[in-house]
């Protein structure tokens, strides 16, 4: 009984150790979320309108004025970015993420992925280790996987300026982000969006098609030359954003949870720990009782 005694304390001991180790990562989860909400807060809304803008510019472009990052191309060879974190211990965070990859590629890309001319572009370590493991066919560009840890504009920019010049020489015809949406500490969506071409806007059915009333300034050409890639690379951040408020809010509510289940795992041993202690008492006592008698006797 000594030795189940001793093996509960040890078990006890672990699981204090355990739990004052996730109530340290939950702390620092919260206090990097703070931040990194802050910043997607302060983004989303003017990356989104800017987006809305420029999906109605390049529907309704007049004249001879173009742009190669909204022109449509038969889609020979495709890439999918993947926007995951380097950590793990956040639950579903980065496996969600991967699935919703892995659903754009048998919807969207089954053919390309059947030829071989689908690559996949990482942001973060965790969606290549997935995908290696369940894609060892696929093309895997590694070349920004670490800039993660780093989501200022312009470490992030200088990565969708490359993605833009590829596309622009045609040696992609479509790129799509894959990353988790922000919406709370509790609540994320991870989430597929065509980031070139530039998608079009589209009109409800059954509504008339209205022309945007923009008044352009020099001209339209030259507005498009640096407007368009200033958004795209705008819209490229927030994606980044997203992900790093989304990782740092399912970190801390599964450190929450944890904290949650080694208190209750607490209880439960505590309890087993007390009754087996009563037990060995009752019994060492049993066996005094009935030495005594014997001795009597």
């Amino acid at each position: 009984m000594a030795g189940g005694l001793k093996e509960v304390r040890d078990r006890i001991k672990s699981v204090i150790n355990t739990q004052q180790i996730t109530k340290a990562m939950k702390m620092v989860s919260a206090a990097k979320l703070r931040k990194a909400q802050s910043a997607i807060v302060q983004v989303r809304p003017y990356a989104d309108r800017l987006n809305r803008m420029l999906s109605n510019i390049l529907s309704n472009l007049s004249g001879d004025a173009s742009t190669s990052f909204g022109k449509v191309r038969d889609v020979n060879n495709g890439l999918i970015v993947v926007i995951t974190s380097n950590r793990g211990l956040c639950g579903a965070f980065n496996t969600n993420i991967c699935k919703e990859a892995a659903a754009l590629i048998r919807d969207k890309y089954s053919k390309q992925h059947k030829d071989g001319k689908l690559s996949m572009l990482f942001i973060g370590k965790k969606g290549y280790g997935w995908f290696k493991r369940r894609y060892p066919e696929l093309t895997y560009i590694l070349d920004h996987i670490a800039v993660y840890d780093d989501p200022s504009y312009e470490t992030i920019s200088q990565v969708s300026s490359k993605l833009m010049e590829a596309f622009s020489s045609e040696k992609y015809d479509a790129i799509e982000l894959v990353y988790s949406r922000f919406k709370n500490a509790a609540t994320t969506f991870p989430t597929a969006e065509q980031w070139l071409p530039v998608p079009k806007m589209e009109v409800p059915e059954g509504t008339k098609e209205i022309k945007a009333d923009y008044i352009f300034e020099p001209d339209q050409q030259q507005l498009l030359e640096h407007l368009v890639p200033s958004i795209l690379q705008l819209s490229f951040h927030k994606c980044v954003l997203d992900t790093h408020a989304s990782e740092h809010g399912s970190r801390m509510t599964a450190m929450d949870k944890a904290t949650e289940n080694a208190e209750e795992l607490l209880k439960n041993l505590r309890i087993n720990y007390n009754k087996a202690r009563q037990e060995a008492i009752t019994t060492e006592l049993g066996e005094i009782v009935s030495g005594a008698a014997a001795l009597e006797a």
